[in-house]
């Protein structure tokens, strides 16, 4: 009770830093203003850090006690702070005006880590080892997770545990106030890809004249789906996208080449590498059986994101002396096929992911993440901070490491 009363004695602070950041959403790793307001929140609450990691990146630290072996555990906990190219239409008296938008969230992520950060602070004498606050650019792109473990965020001292959030207003079994959480998979990889199709131009009523890369690509799109309908197991989450197209200047001439972007989403590694042979070998056989070439540029994104089984455990019997077991929907199967570069610091150091939700019952229509109209409940921040403190306390406070 002493840590929910405390993060609610603090809720106005918390949702007056998410108004604040709201405001000014900067993009990518280039995040100026928001770097700048969160080290003067540190400051205030007198804990050091180090900036300019990933470029905007702020790695803090908080240093507990150590144990009776004179050593000490090190907690990571990440906060996500970039925003989307997206003009916000919310209406909201603290909206943006920069023609970005905190669309996804990632405001109140940072006001979150704010907060358990002021708390954990007044507490560095009660637990047993160390709290690194990692504040992220980059989620929504290109990236900042890696980077920033590539700029040592992880090192001096070691993490040991990795823990973040994701507020979510569109999984409907997870309540207001409540969390979801999975012990094992939770998201998708998101790969992307750029394709090529090369033909030969002729007039449309000659098509015996040329190579008419618009039906190769036609084929190739049909073929890509059998991929995951007929090679992959049909209980494994396999998703092939393609969600752009271009080509062609007239409706009655074959253009020289098709391009098309698209993206592949997985959650087990052996399907990811899978599916990008198959891809090349259908794209390979279809393009020089109809006499066109191709060029396949294919990315390899964020990775699938798994969370450990015992740590999440600990992170939930934490969650639920915040919320209530009652408010913990423990997700079985990733629902989403969403990816999140947090899985890069989870597949380098064990950790809990989970989602806070977030719905604001109080809207006529609920708009999903990167949407212009995205609003999320506030009253909820509190709880995702008192959830941080409750975990960092348990984990940090078990000899037996969890």
């Amino acid at each position: 009770m002493k840590i929910i009363e405390e993060a609610k004695k603090i809720e106005e602070e918390i949702i007056r830093w998410r108004r604040d950041l709201h405001k000014f959403p900067e993009l990518g790793l280039d995040l100026p203003k928001t770097a700048h307001y969160v080290m003067e929140a540190l400051n205030e609450m007198n804990i050091p850090y180090n900036n300019g990691i990933a470029q905007s990146g702020i790695v803090a630290l908080i240093e507990g006690k150590k144990n009776e072996k004179g050593k000490k555990k090190t907690l990571g906990i990440r906060a996500d702070m970039d925003g989307l190219p997206i003009k916000e239409k919310t209406g909201l008296s603290f909206s943006s005006d920069n023609n970005n938008m905190h669309a996804c969230g990632h405001d109140g992520h940072t006001a979150i880590l704010l907060g358990a950060a002021k708390l954990l602070k007044k507490h560095e004498k009660e637990f047993y080892g160390n709290v690194k606050l990692i504040f992220q650019p980059g989620e929504e792109g290109p990236g900042g997770a890696k980077p920033m473990i590539e700029e040592q965020a992880l090192e001096n001292p070691r993490v040991d545990r990795m823990l973040g959030l994701h507020i979510n207003t569109v999984i409907d079994e997870i309540p207001n106030g409540g969390i979801g959480i999975a012990k094992g998979p939770m998201m998708a990889s998101a790969d992307w890809f750029t394709l090529r199709i090369q033909g030969k131009g002729s007039h449309g009523a000659a098509p015996h004249a040329g190579v008419d890369p618009v039906t190769i690509t036609a084929q190739v799109i049909s073929a890509l789906q059998t991929i995951v309908s007929r090679e992959t197991k049909p209980m494994n989450a396999n998703v092939i996208t393609i969600g752009k197209i271009n080509g062609g200047e007239a409706f009655n001439a074959i253009p020289d080449e098709i391009v098309m972007e698209g993206t592949v989403r997985t959650i087990e590694k052996k399907d990811q590498k899978f599916i990008r042979t198959r891809m090349e070998e259908m794209i390979h056989g279809i393009c020089k059986g109809m006499r066109g070439d191709f060029h396949l540029e294919y990315t390899d994104g964020y990775p699938a994101l798994v969370n450990d089984y015992d740590f999440t455990e600990l992170i939930h019997r934490s969650a639920a002396k915040i919320i209530g077991d009652d408010k913990i929907h423990e997700i079985k199967k990733p629902v989403t096929m969403g990816g999140e570069d947090m899985a890069f610091f989870l597949e380098e150091v064990p950790g809990t992911y989970f989602f806070l939700g977030a719905r604001d019952e109080g809207l006529e229509e609920q708009y999903p993440h990167h949407n212009a109209r995205y609003i999320f409940d506030e009253g909820v921040l509190w709880k995702g901070s008192a959830i941080f403190v409750q975990s960092t306390l348990d984990y940090l406070n078990n000899p037996k490491g969890y």
